[in-house]
């Protein structure tokens, strides 16, 4: 498979051709709406779990039908990494990005229109919800992998781990703002109301992002040559095949994916269980635990920011292998420290605390993880980095039995700590991984 769209040069006749042209900062005007892209991306992943009681009273759904919907986002989204990465190469990321984020809207706007259990059976309605949530997570599966994309084109080697970190800074601050946003129109309007009430927000992020970006530097009509000539040649993209064979034999994409995989089970811990961990063992209501869950969210969306400017600041002094090599074995091992003392701890507002750290230290890494994979794969990047994030969320469903298992039998202790020794594992693996050899070299 080729990639049908390339970098072009820039033309004689660009309104900004001039070397003398002024620089401008169209690349963050980009890198703010890829923001705002992950920000609704995890409103409209998160909205089912904040509205799930709601549903499952009014539609008459047991938790076990209920955990197949949410089960069916996962498969899709695990499923089409590959697959979206492939779609952002091929059409590139201007034209990917807009069509997704419509499918979210559409997405959810057909939950808020599912049809009451009695208008044909719970069986009908099981079935609408199983379908639609598949969709969502098949068409929220490309955003990261095309994100990447969208950065290597628009930033300069080097600094690429701060534009990713961002968008897990979007991420987290959109699963914190899901609480309360869905909790209160469910409650002031209504469950159906909710979904219907944001789906426009997917709508809204495609019209901004198609209107503004572009493919490449050159092609934008605000972009001065100073800009072009500053993001350089990472910008370049050939009518090469995408290299299959190299991408899944390659020992860093492979060194990547495996440590993103054993990292990314400490996010699955929070995202799925961290709630129920703090009303059923700690022994919060359901309002205070809300409030509380909320922290390591937000102390997530500092950790990614912080861990993104480190990781450049550091390629830019002493080179990409070390830049991103030194922030997830710092952070790492403190992760596995904080996850096993706080679940230790008597405390719960101590336990509180050492977790939420836990979870910010595992955002440190992103930028790391998704820059040095854009290193590695150079124009194949949004394929590559769907190699990774299929490994980093098959680990959802791994986590998703796993870690109620060892809660069930040895205790919440053992289930947390688990998460220690995925992330001293996810260090380790580090210690072998190249950024600075690309494919082919």
């Amino acid at each position: 498979m080729k990639l049908r769209y390339a970098a072009p040069s820039l033309p004689m006749d660009h309104p900004m051709s001039s070397p003398a042209g002024r620089p401008c900062h169209v690349r963050w005007n980009i890198l703010v709406i890829l923001v705002a892209m992950s920000f609704i991306a995890y409103v409209l992943r998160a909205n089912m779990s904040i509205a799930g009681d709601s549903m499952m009273r009014d539609l008459g759904l047991s938790q076990i039908e209920f955990g197949m919907v949410l089960a069916a986002f996962t498969w899709g989204y695990a499923l089409f990494q590959i697959p979206g990465g492939i779609f952002g190469e091929v059409v590139g990321p201007r034209r990917a990005l807009a069509w997704i984020a419509v499918g979210w809207g559409i997405a959810t706007l057909g939950i808020g229109l599912v049809p009451d259990a009695g208008a044909g059976g719970t069986g009908v309605v099981l079935a609408w919800l199983i379908a639609l949530r598949f969709l969502m997570g098949v068409v929220q599966a490309p955003v990261f992998p095309v994100y990447a994309g969208a950065v290597r084109n628009w930033f300069p080697i080097n600094q690429w781990a701060l534009p990713n970190a961002l968008g897990n800074t979007g991420l987290t601050l959109g699963w914190a703002a899901t609480a309360p946003l869905i909790a209160w129109l469910a409650v002031s309007v209504g469950w159906r109301e909710s979904f219907v009430l944001t789906a426009p927000l997917g709508f809204a992020i495609a019209f901004w992002w198609y209107w503004y970006a572009r493919d490449f530097p050159a092609e934008h009509p605000r972009t001065a040559a100073a800009e072009i000539e500053l993001i350089g040649s990472s910008a370049a993209a050939a009518e090469t095949p995408i290299a299959w064979k190299k991408l899944l034999r390659d020992r860093n994409v492979l060194l990547l994916t495996l440590s993103y995989f054993s990292m990314n089970y400490v996010f699955y811990i929070f995202f799925n269980w961290f709630f129920i961990y703090l009303v059923q063992e700690r022994g919060f209501a359901g309002l205070e635990g809300g409030l509380l869950a909320m922290i390591p969210t937000l102390v997530g969306a500092v950790g990614a920011a912080i861990g993104g400017f480190w990781s450049d600041g550091v390629s830019r002094r002493s080179g990409i292998r070390r830049g991103c090599r030194l922030p997830p074995l710092i952070a790492l091992p403190l992760v596995a420290v904080c996850l096993a003392v706080g679940a230790a701890a008597e405390n719960t507002y101590l336990a509180v605390a050492l977790l939420a750290l836990g979870f910010g230290g595992t955002q440190i890494t992103e930028g790391a993880y998704w820059s040095a994979m854009t290193s590695v794969a150079g124009p194949h990047t949004a394929a590559a980095t769907g190699i990774m994030n299929t490994g980093g969320n098959l680990v959802g469903g791994v986590g998703a039995l796993l870690v109620p298992l060892l809660a069930a039998q040895y205790g919440w202790i053992t289930a947390l700590s688990s998460g220690s020794v995925m992330a001293i594992i996810a260090a380790a693996l580090w210690l072998f991984i190249r950024p600075d050899e690309p494919i082919g070299d």
